[in-house]
């Protein structure tokens, strides 16, 4: 079971990734993103959101160690404390912002929590 929870867990790196790669623009929207006379945000979209989760997830999946997917979930806690923070200082849309923190926080737990005392 946890074998297949962590190979979900990467796969929805990838998935989640893919649309800032693929889709930078519909990401944006859905990020509350306003675009500028600038292309450079897309650019943003397809590296940061994009490309940078899609191999992030295929490297845990091709080196499927815990140590790996204890780092992804390491990765996950980062961006759920730049999320919690942001909620804080920030007031962005509260339940948007609280879903996509709260997927965050739980895939960060799940991959830390099962996957750290397995790598010893």
């Amino acid at each position: 079971m946890t074998t297949a929870l962590n190979v979900i867990a990467a796969l929805l790196t990838i998935g989640f990734g893919l649309f800032g790669f693929l889709a930078p623009a519909f990401t944006a929207n859905a990020l509350d993103l306003a675009p500028t006379k600038s292309t450079m945000g897309l650019s943003e979209m397809r590296a940061s959101v994009g490309g940078l989760f899609v191999v992030t997830g295929a490297a845990v999946l091709w080196l499927n160690t815990p140590m790996a997917y204890a780092m992804l979930g390491i990765v996950y806690a980062g961006a759920a404390l730049g999320r919690f923070v942001s909620v804080a200082v920030d007031h962005p849309p509260l339940i948007k912002a609280l879903t996509f923190g709260g997927i965050e926080l739980v895939l960060a737990l799940w991959l830390i929590l099962t996957n750290m005392s397995r790598a010893s």
